[in-house]
């Protein structure tokens, strides 16, 4: 049974940075893909970042240059760095796995979530 345990969400101001961690189980962080997306209220869930098992890492144009996605396959843990957040970036975070097709991850299995506001 596979399960993703998000943590590191939080409140900061404007500027400030967060960390979010993603514990994975009955899921190898190593293999396929895995990513993190994001839900706002009255929004549509937008994807952060993808991290693919070859190395390959892709982000969502609002979050360039200022999130940065990793993993630890020792650990069997996934991470998103949050730098410079905004406003606009307070949102649910959720991290996921699955495999890739047709050259997109095709999201398979999902965390609960972890929140994130960031006040100006």
């Amino acid at each position: 049974q596979v399960q993703l345990v998000e943590s590191g969400g939080g409140s900061v101001q404007a500027g400030g940075s967060l960390r979010l961690s993603c514990a994975a189980s009955g899921y190898t962080v190593s293999s396929d893909c895995m990513g993190w997306l994001r839900q706002a209220p009255r929004k549509e869930r937008e994807g952060v970042a993808t991290s693919h098992s070859d190395g390959r890492t892709s982000y969502a144009d609002s979050v360039k240059g200022r999130f940065t996605i990793s993993k630890d396959n020792a650990k069997n843990t996934l991470y998103l760095q949050m730098n410079n957040l905004k406003p606009e970036d307070t949102a649910m975070y959720v991290c996921a796995a699955g495999i890739v097709y047709g050259g997109r991850c095709l999201y398979k299995f999902w965390g609960q979530g972890t929140q994130v506001t960031v006040s100006s």
